[in-house]
């Protein structure tokens, strides 16, 4: 089935006189001998999610409290001792990556993840160890690099290593890197999953029996696991990924090519895909504060992915110093496009120039 009837139609309850959706199970514990909490086998809730979104993506889902408690998951799961990790990648998996590195715990070699053949010399380790764990981002946060993930995902298998792929921000309505050789597959279901910023959730999806018990054994003894509300409001907001990301996209690429003919914008980063961009204005860190604190519509907002349009300058946070200044990542919302472009066109015209300033 195409990805919009599998989003609707997977993890309902079966059978004449049932519910189409499954309630909300508020539950810590369940008769039976054993007594077994939820936080051991889950709910019905959490199953009827992970049933769905694992569906989508081609393995078996986990559910986790966050896209963060995700992300430990897998490398948890993992364990590696050497990890390839793009520069530019989400900075609460940079941070937890350098809390690893300082407790001797993990080596870390850092790449640009677009360009395939220093991955892959990375990952072979050529006069070194090889990497056992290559973490993709495609496209990355902020920057939006898109990553070759079939060639890394062969490199890595030759080399021996496993392939963790962050989904978060092409969604499996875009992209299924499980089919393109990856060992997990992470989501932040905070963003476009749950898609209206009223949620902490997050996924992790892998095709590999082995280490789906590693991911669960991990949720367990870390106790990263979901609320019961969180995960129903998790896959009602599934059920509308596909047609939100269609909409979504569509107005992505029609203020793309508005934003490259603004006088403001410097450049502007779309990988052709999804409803992620981001663009430099020419006044650098000024203009793009000024715009960002100018908009109206938009929301000056650090999350993303949800039905409105929100935007921010990078830069401002220690952890990204490498990214340009002026540059603002724009997570594209389902509003109409003229609206948004709208106030975005009057935010840009309020930035200061260089001229002006």
């Amino acid at each position: 089935m195409h990805p919009a009837t599998v989003a609707v139609s997977t993890g309902r309850p079966e059978g004449v006189g049932q519910p189409l959706n499954h309630p909300i199970v508020l539950a810590s514990n369940f008769r039976g001998e054993a007594g077994d909490y939820s936080r051991t086998h889950g709910t019905p809730t959490w199953h009827a999610l992970e049933a769905a979104v694992g569906a989508l993506e081609g393995g078996d889902a986990l559910a986790f409290s966050s896209g963060m408690a995700a992300a430990a998951g897998a490398l948890f799961a993992l364990a590696p001792r050497v990890l390839v990790l793009p520069t530019n990648s989400y900075l609460g998996v940079r941070s937890l990556v350098a809390d690893l590195v300082e407790q001797g715990r993990l080596e870390v070699r850092f790449v640009d993840i677009a360009d395939t053949s220093a991955v892959v010399a990375a990952t072979q380790g050529a006069d070194q160890q090889p990497a056992d764990t290559v973490w993709v981002e495609t496209p990355t946060n902020p920057t939006l690099d898109v990553a070759d993930v079939p060639a890394i995902c062969a490199a890595a298998a030759a080399a021996g290593a496993k392939v963790v792929v962050d989904n978060t921000f092409a969604t499996p309505v875009c992209a299924q890197p499980l089919g393109d050789g990856a060992t997990i597959v992470v989501h932040s279901g905070t963003k476009f999953i749950g898609g209206h910023s009223d949620l902490l959730m997050g996924l992790a999806i892998t095709a590999d029996r082995a280490v789906y018990d590693r991911l669960h054994h991990t949720r367990l003894v870390n106790g990263s696991t979901p609320g019961a509300l969180e995960a129903f409001l998790a896959l009602r907001g599934l059920r509308t990924l596909p047609l939100r990301m269609e909409r979504a996209q569509q107005n992505a690429v029609e203020l793309v090519d508005r934003l490259r003919a603004h006088p403001a914008v410097h450049a502007v980063r779309y990988p052709g895909f999804g409803a992620m961009v981001s663009f430099e204005l020419v006044g650098g860190a000024e203009a793009a504060d000024a715009a960002c604190r100018a908009v109206q519509l938009v929301v000056p907002a650090t999350s993303l992915g949800g039905v409105e349009t929100t935007m921010e300058r990078r830069q401002k946070y220690a952890g990204d110093a490498h990214v340009p200044p002026g540059l603002i990542r724009m997570s594209v919302g389902i509003e109409h496009v003229d609206d948004v472009w709208a106030d975005l066109a009057q935010a840009l015209d309020y930035s200061p120039s260089p001229s002006a300033s």
